[in-house]
């Protein structure tokens, strides 16, 4: 297999002492962090806190073999663990085997369609989700999660697959809040927020460098879990009601290969789907700015790939569905990963937690993952991105909002579908009225610009239409239409130019069109003229008959085709006169 595919084989030829040390010391900061946060996300995702060990181990070693990224750190993640209560939780379960079976199969579902899409070179799917509609998306992701986790806060038995459920239903056992619980719950998230907004600047009166003061600050649910466990076990608080991680089982998962269940994949299939194109998003879009700091790049075809692998990696050692992680690509930039190495350090660092430390997690209270995830998700709100958005474009503005309120009053699954459909739809009908303008020439220049925003030369003989976009079948018959409107209303024309320079496309539809103001021109006595039409387009164009039909010409640029025709009407009235 060629380096296309094995990313590895390019960087490891070149691989020494020095770049080890400092993925070696990438890893050990990066794997104190993941380690709480995989027992969140699991917690997050309705498994047992050890699967989200499980599902950062052998999918970070499968994304140091295909993966592009050099600081990208793949596991666990909030929205993606979120879809995957959402895709689960669509079916009458009986216990947690069934569950977790459910979920190992989304895994090895997301996995094969990544890696199908990779091998299919469509890597490009990205930039059909708009940024408006995942930020909307990932902002109602957020508070949904948040909202999810307050009932661990307090000790509530509340329930809740949207926002106005989770809300409703806290609300309505609130009666049932278990004091000690929530006394231990709002600390430890009191002191999150604290470490996360003013830790670091502590740090830094001390002395400490601006480097270790933020790796120290980035550790700080490392703290809140040492300190909590430390304190539930010295006072008993399991005896008091407070719900713990209990028991975690210790060593390494066994692999596992997938149980087909055709009519059980066939369910889950829309949702893998989901997943793996938001995952996708998500990872590439960090991988993307990481790779730019270090004028590195990444290949976005071979990232759905090394994706793909990694969640097939994680199914196949009892997870669910993984993807790269913004905080922990961040820490492991900043940390001074220079290889992707650095994530097979981090999965043995993980390892060596599940052998070794899975007793002490015993007594790690429920309420401290629930404060974890919220102040980590809390991030992923942006609301000044709404107001940016309404400010700037109001049809991304409602695709954004209509996801945000779907999204937190039907689901994850919906809010995303309705997302991406209304951009389509949005775009669609933007595009299918494209901008265009009557031009004139700039007095003196070859340069020709709006008769409505411009003083310009024009001649009731000579009409130009500038087109702004596109031709194609959702705005064919709007040009025509436009174009017999405007040589309706000139009775005097007998030249007709449609100037194209921000056409990049003429499909079927379109030449149909053109065809048919060909023949109508023509038979209202207007020549029809084309200018500055792009190379690529005029190959296509060449393709068919059109050109033999056109009663005008096709001009490299809008002055010579103004020069000549002007040369031709002046000689034309000469003749008359």
């Amino acid at each position: 297999m060629s380096k296309k595919y094995l990313p590895i084989l390019d960087w490891s030829k070149d691989y020494n002492r020095s770049l080890f040390i400092s993925d070696f010391v990438a890893a050990i900061i990066v794997t104190i962090m993941l380690i709480p946060q995989s027992l969140a996300y699991a917690l997050l995702a309705g498994l047992p806190a050890e699967v989200g060990l499980y599902a950062s181990m052998l999918p970070l070693i499968a994304y140091t073999i295909f993966g592009t990224s050099r600081f990208l750190s793949v596991g666990p993640v909030a929205v993606v663990s979120l879809m995957t209560a959402a895709a689960v939780g669509n079916f009458a379960l009986q216990n947690t085997a069934e569950y977790l079976a459910i979920a190992v199969a989304l895994a090895w579902i997301s996995g094969g369609i990544l890696i199908v899409m990779g091998l299919l070179r469509l890597g490009i799917m990205a930039n059909f989700l708009s940024h408006p509609v995942i930020s909307g998306f990932i902002t109602a992701s957020g508070l949904i999660i948040a909202a999810s986790q307050l009932k661990h806060i307090f000790g509530i038995e509340s329930s809740g697959h949207n926002l106005f459920d989770i809300i409703q239903n806290l609300i309505t056992l609130s009666e049932q809040t278990h004091l000690p619980t929530a006394l231990l719950g709002i600390s430890t998230l009191l002191f999150l927020l604290w470490v996360r907004k003013y830790f670091k600047p502590l740090l830094l009166k001390l002395g400490l460098s601006d480097f270790l003061a933020d790796i120290i600050a980035k550790a700080g649910p490392v703290l809140a879990v040492i300190a909590t466990i430390s304190i539930t076990w010295l006072y008993d608080l399991e005896s008091l009601g407070v719900k713990i991680v209990g028991e975690v089982p210790t060593g390494l998962p066994g692999l596992q290969l997938p149980q087909f269940d055709s009519e059980l994949w066939q369910q889950l299939f829309i949702s893998a789907l989901l997943i793996s194109i938001v995952g996708f998003v998500e990872s590439v879009s960090v991988a993307q700015t990481l790779a730019a700091k270090r004028r590195q790049r990444i290949s976005p075809d071979q990232e759905l790939i090394g994706l793909g692998a990694s969640s097939i990696a994680s199914a196949a050692s009892g997870g669910f569905p993984v993807t790269g992680g913004f905080s922990r690509s961040v820490v492991n930039f900043d940390a001074g990963a220079a290889t992707p190495a650095a994530g097979a350090f981090t999965a043995i660092g993980i390892a060596l937690a599940a052998i070794f430390l899975t007793p002490l997690i015993y007594f790690l209270p429920k309420a401290t993952l629930a404060a974890t995830i919220i102040v980590a998700v809390l991030s992923l709100v942006d609301f000044q991105a709404i107001k940016r958005t309404w400010k700037y474009s109001h049809n991304d503005f409602i695709a954004m909002l209509a996801t945000i309120v779907l999204t937190l009053l039907e689901g994850v699954e919906i809010g995303i579908l309705t997302g991406v459909g209304l951009s389509l739809l949005l775009y669609l009908y933007r595009t299918s009225k494209p901008h265009s303008a009557i031009v004139g020439r700039v007095p003196g220049t070859e340069h020709f610009r709006n008769v409505d925003r411009f003083d310009v030369e024009t001649c009731k003989r000579i009409l130009t239409l500038r087109v702004d976009e596109s031709l194609y079948f959702a705005n064919a018959r709007y040009l025509e239409d436009l174009i017999y409107e405007q040589v309706a209303s000139n009775p005097e024309l007998k030249h007709f130019i449609l100037m194209c320079p921000a056409v990049n496309l003429i499909d079927a539809s379109a030449l149909e069109s053109l065809e048919a103001i060909n023949h109508r021109l023509k038979d209202s006595g207007v020549t029809f003229y084309l200018s500055e039409v792009k190379g690529p387009v005029m190959d296509q164009i060449k393709r068919s008959e059109f050109l033999m039909e056109l009663t005008g010409q096709v001009y490299l640029s809008q002055f010579d085709a103004w020069q000549e025709l002007c040369e031709k009407e002046k000689k034309a009235q000469l003749e008359l006169s």
